[in-house]
């Protein structure tokens, strides 16, 4: 078995044990629970780091090419977000949403081939993890987004219409939700910006335009006008609470549409099959 194969099902063993505590920590209300799942899931994150860098070495090339790296990349961004904001909001029920978010991608990933093959030429370039890296980064601050704004909507739906249940109890304060959003935006915004801009610079070099029109980068402009819309409103027109939090949940479905859906189900210079077959 490939060394890289080896640590990668260790690492998907251990975000689903965290994933179970952080779930226990919301159904039981156990500190003990988070507690545990909050240092498992670290540890998790450092065999994910021995992951990448071995499949690094193994592949001679950043393991950002295709559906298994890239799916594999993505939820080490998430929990490594997740784990910084857990330090600073304590935010059990989000632990259980990034951690099931992240087990998810993981279980994708590991379904997917995971094959090292020769670097598509087109990739060969010091660009690749500069711009891959910035994209990620910034879908993975916007799912915390997400996951915020999400429960934001149902701990003010629970408020207006009185009918409390036990999981009102395990939410952390609108306010602070709502505080997470904002930093969350504040963060995320300049990495898909930065991400974009150099994907462009990359696309010149290789292909001799800055724009092409491809499907993906055209997903991914209207993506982040959706999200500069919402920073424009929050900074300018004091947008708060409900209205952030209903933009920022349709912000990331397109973000995760321009992800996973162009790459997956259209055609163009980014679809998995076509840089796997380049």
């Amino acid at each position: 078995m490939i060394m890289n194969v080896l640590f990668f099902k260790i690492t998907l063993l251990i975000y689903f044990v965290s994933t179970v505590l952080y779930l226990l920590t919301v159904i039981r209300q156990r500190e003990t629970a988070e507690r545990l799942g909050f240092w498992v899931l670290t540890g998790g994150f450092v065999v994910h780091c021995i992951t990448l860098v071995v499949r690094y070495v193994e592949s001679g090339y950043a393991p950002l090419t295709n559906l298994h790296e890239s799916l594999s990349f993505f939820a080490w961004a998430l929990v490594g977000i997740f784990l910084l904001v857990e330090l600073r909001y304590r935010m059990a029920v989000l632990g259980a949403f990034a951690c099931s978010l992240a087990l998810a991608a993981m279980i994708i990933s590991g379904i997917s081939p995971k094959e090292v093959n020769e670097l598509n030429p087109m990739l060969d370039s010091w660009w690749l993890p500069v711009h891959v890296t910035l994209a990620f980064l910034g879908n993975a601050i916007f799912a915390v987004s997400f996951g915020a704004a999400v429960m934001y909507l149902l701990q003010e739906r629970m408020l207006k219409s009185k009918k409390f249940t036990a999981f009102y109890h395990r939410l952390p304060s609108l306010e602070a939700l709502d505080d997470l959003n904002y930093k969350c935006l504040s963060f995320g915004f300049p990495a898909m910006t930065m991400g974009i801009i150099s994907g462009a610079v990359w696309a010149e070099a290789a292909w001799g335009t800055y724009w092409s029109w491809d499907p993906k980068q055209t997903w991914a402009l209207i993506t982040w006008f959706l999200y500069a819309a919402l920073l424009h409103g929050r900074l300018n027109v004091g947008w708060r609470g409900r209205r952030a939090a209903i933009l920022a949940i349709i912000a990331f479905l397109c973000l995760f549409f321009t992800y996973l859906g162009v790459n997956l189900l259209l055609p163009g210079l980014h679809n998995f099959n076509a840089l796997e077959g380049m």
